[in-house]
């Protein structure tokens, strides 16, 4: 069965400053990513993975290449474009959660419906759904200080998957959790995986990126090796 083509990125440069003080981050990269893929990015500071991830999440633009996302060239695309995709088809997952102290779980998770324009009672009602699926229906009206590092993290990844989101980017998603959350995280990540979402994941540690099904390496903006992952 031939995969959905998701991602498209062919030539892609990335360069900041000006001549002649120009920065090349990104070194003609080209990567194609399927529906129901996992993918590991990984390498060393400064590598460029962040950038490449940014790009990929429709955060930052190639300076040169081409990036089609299901088959609709980014670069034609406004700022309002580029953020509607990035609501309704993107989810982000960060090392620092990025969570709101001042707001419960359920209503961390359901912030991305208020801009969706969706009404308060089925925001809930979804929020509630994401949680019990990351195994947090216990803890929808707790506040992020009331949670453990592995907890926040897990309301971070059901905020990301509550738009259904075509893709899920996570950025060093265990690197600020023990190694029992993290494997948790990881547990997570492979049963979504399992439902179809696509996965790309930055991480610098090993045995996290042995989970994906692929891993990528970077160096000095440059992708440079192709490993197949997995774990048992």
């Amino acid at each position: 069965m031939v995969k959905q083509m998701l991602l498209n990125l062919q030539n892609i440069d990335k360069n900041y400053g000006k001549e002649p003080l120009i920065v090349p981050v990104l070194k003609d990269v080209s990567l194609e990513v399927a529906q129901g893929d996992y993918i590991a990015i990984m390498g060393p500071s400064g590598s460029g993975k962040t950038t490449l991830m940014n790009i990929i999440g429709c955060l930052d633009r190639a300076s040169e290449g081409t990036y089609l996302f299901e088959e609709e060239d980014i670069s034609e695309m406004n700022d309002d474009a580029l953020s509607d995709l990035r609501l309704n088809k993107i989810g982000f997952v960060f090392q620092n959660f990025n969570l709101l102290n001042s707001q419960t779980a359920q209503e961390n998770v359901a912030l991305p419906l208020i801009y969706a324009g969706v009404d308060k009672e089925t925001r809930n009602h979804r929020a509630n759904v994401a949680l019990s699926k990351v195994g947090l229906a216990d803890r929808t009206t707790f506040k992020p200080n009331q949670l453990s590092g592995g907890q926040k993290q897990r309301v971070a990844i059901a905020r990301a998957i509550i738009n259904n989101p075509k893709i899920l980017l996570a950025d060093e998603p265990t690197g600020a959790l023990d190694q029992a959350s993290g494997k948790q995280v990881m547990e997570l990540f492979k049963t979504l995986n399992g439902e179809g979402v696509t996965i790309i994941m930055i991480t610098h540690d090993a045995n996290v990126a042995s989970h994906a099904k692929k891993i990528l390496h970077i160096i000095d903006g440059e992708i440079i090796e192709n490993k197949q992952g997995g774990v048992a």
